[in-house]
């Protein structure tokens, strides 16, 4: 089956719809990104369709939508709290009048990467489908030695309220005055084969989230997935959607809670034992290959 996806040049969205890619591959489809939806309402084969509400905004995407075999459309909040909800990042871009039209096509599945669509009543039913890890881009690579006792690698991410940067600051300040080797890398363009080698290589992985998500506490970051996928040690702030997914991660509600997480965690006598049981679980549970395999079965 061919499947066609919204093309995402840059920003998360690119990486994963990357992983996305790989996965429908993986399961032995054709994908194709597109980038208008006149490319796809003359088409005479079957495919599916993996759109974004915020594209939705005349009849030849609704004719693009009733067209595919199924089509994944991925959808906003309508509504969003205060501050967040007065940016366009957090709200979709589809008019009410088209949100209608896409709740009577019965072919078309809507899903988000949040626990509580609350905040989603003008959708019909939405399905959640958190991030992922990238099992076909990401590969086991660990060697001998440790390289990092702690790392975390990323980017400043403003989300348009630039709130994560003042929160990843304090977090590494306060690893600053330790004695950790501390693998921290922002900005830093790592290549993907070094960035694999160090999450691999590295005694904890942290992860550090949006403020949005630790109040609301509705979705999490694929630095989740990823951290626990290659290394399988984890220290994370708090948010809700992290702790129902995996019960068994570090959770810090301060930097210097943190810090200690980590240090304890080094400690572990079973610490291997404990990496290779929570490997296990993404693998079996928590791909981009789960997230296509749930996609089709909706």
């Amino acid at each position: 089956m061919l499947v066609y996806i919204k093309n995402h040049p840059s920003h998360a969205g690119k990486w994963i719809y990357e992983g996305f890619r790989r996965a429908w591959e993986h399961e032995g489809h054709t994908v194709k990104f597109y980038s208008s939806f006149s490319e796809l309402t003359n088409l005479n084969e079957k495919f599916y369709l993996m759109a974004v509400d915020g594209t939705i905004n005349n009849n030849m995407a609704i004719k693009a939508l009733k067209k595919a075999e199924k089509t994944f459309l991925f959808v906003q909040p309508n509504s969003f709290p205060h501050p967040w909800g007065t940016h366009p990042n957090f709200v979709s871009g589809c008019p009410d009048d088209y949100i209608k039209k896409i709740n009577l096509i019965d072919n078309c599945h809507l899903w988000t990467w949040v626990d509580d669509h609350k905040f989603h009543s003008k959708w019909k039913q939405i399905n959640t489908l958190p991030l992922a890890f990238d099992s076909v881009s990401y590969q086991d690579m660990k060697g001998p030695n440790r390289m990092f006792d702690v790392c975390y690698i990323g980017g400043w991410a403003n989300n348009g309220f630039d709130e994560k940067k003042q929160i990843m600051l304090k977090h590494f300040k306060e690893f600053k005055n330790t004695n950790l080797k501390c693998g921290f890398f922002i900005n830093k363009n790592l290549s993907h084969e070094m960035e694999n080698k160090i999450i691999c290589n590295s005694g904890v992985a942290i992860n550090i989230h949006d403020n949005y998500q630790r109040i609301l506490g509705l979705d999490t970051n694929e630095r989740t997935f990823k951290s626990l996928g290659l290394n399988g040690a984890l220290v994370s702030d708090k948010v809700t959607q992290v702790e129902r997914l995996f019960p068994g991660v570090e959770i810090s509600e301060t930097p210097e809670g943190m810090v200690e997480s980590v240090m304890k965690m080094l400690d572990r006598a079973d610490l291997d034992e404990f990496k290779q049981n929570n490997i296990k679980n993404v693998m079996e549970n928590h791909t981009y290959i789960n997230r296509v395999r749930e996609l089709i079965s909706l």
